[in-house]
């Protein structure tokens, strides 16, 4: 029997997430709620590599990370470490893990990575907290502790039940810049060296920032002011005004195309179909889907609609930086 899948979601997506598994993957199994952003899979007739995929091309948006569960203990009956090393080595090949904690709720689940990870250390494994092919996850939820394996390639994210850490800095802009960080690093994105990028709806500036970062050179758009930190930048160009008019005069082409702008999702995606006469072929998109109001599954998939007529979709995911939005990554021709 196929061991129970483990998945994360934002605590207000479950039943998003729910819908999308059930869409994609019909029949009778067995879904249930574990805790605030943590549920599980059983009696599933599917493997986790073909879910993953299904959430790494964006059919399903809500899920941001999947373990395989392994084991289960009451907190009041923990074994030592010694014998948790004993039971993950039974099922991860290698000599090398990432081992990743977290609890219900917003912590960190610390002690358990210094449990589990000192004692598979103490047995010649290497063990660091990303970066490796296989990952062990430890959740402590409601009164257990569950410790689940997964590849690293079907996990979704390289970080604790998807929960990316991003530290704050003096030079950030504004708090927007998590999220294009986050998509570049969670789907491995290359913007190309050199390559000139257009950020709709840029004031004050964080995502022009991060563009900047990955080599872009960059036309703000936007009738609000740049931070002033951006402002001798030369291969940043602002243009103090909407997207619509910055379109019908714009004579440049670009290679990328982002787009944070306040507005709903098909607005939105609208706007991105303007985008597409000024963007090469091929061509990379970036866009936030807002909102959604009661239903933001429909909402979204409404946005993905109009945004295919120009783009191929290649992923689409409420990440750990979005809040009511997801994030779609397309390319264009």
């Amino acid at each position: 029997m196929l061991r129970s899948i483990l998945f994360s979601f934002a605590p207000d997506s479950y039943r998003y997430a729910v819908r999308e598994v059930r869409e994609v993957f019909p029949g009778e199994y067995r879904i249930e709620r574990l805790g605030a952003d943590l549920g599980r899979i059983s009696e599933h007739p599917f493997a986790i590599d073909r879910l993953a995929a299904a959430c790494d091309e964006g059919r399903i948006m809500f899920v941001r990370h999947l373990t395989l569960e392994l084991a289960g203990y009451p907190l009041d009956d923990l074994p030592n470490g010694q014998e948790l090393a004993t039971t993950v080595l039974e099922a991860v090949p290698g000599r090398s893990v990432a081992v990743q904690t977290w609890t219900d709720g917003a912590g960190t689940g610390g002690s358990y990575y210094h449990l589990l990870g000192d004692a598979l250390e103490s047995r010649g494994v290497g063990v660091s907290r990303s970066g490796q092919d296989m990952i062990v996850s430890c959740i402590e939820v409601g009164k257990q502790l569950i410790v689940g394996t997964n590849r690293r390639d079907h996990s979704l994210s390289d970080w604790p039940g998807g929960r990316m850490r991003l530290a704050r800095s003096e030079e950030r802009v504004s708090r927007s810049e998590f999220k294009l960080e986050e998509v570049i690093a969670t789907f491995g994105l290359a913007l190309p060296a050199g390559g000139k990028a257009v950020d709709l709806g840029a004031a004050p500036g964080g995502w022009t920032r991060i563009l900047r970062q990955h080599g872009q050179e960059v036309w703000s758009v936007d009738p609000g002011s740049l931070d002033q930190r951006l402002r001798g930048d030369r291969r940043i160009h602002h243009a103090a005004t909407t997207a619509g008019r910055f379109f019908a005069a714009n004579r440049v082409r670009f290679d990328v195309v982002v787009n944070d702008m306040r507005m709903d999702q098909v607005m939105s995606a609208r706007m991105m179909l303007d985008a597409a006469a000024h963007l090469r072929r091929g061509g990379l998109v970036i866009v936030t889907l807002k909102g959604g109001g009661k239903n933001p599954l429909d909402g979204a998939r409404r946005g993905m609609d109009v945004l295919r007529q120009e783009y191929a979709v290649l992923h689409a995911r409420q990440l750990h930086h979005n809040r009511n939005e997801i994030t779609v990554v397309a390319r264009h021709g």
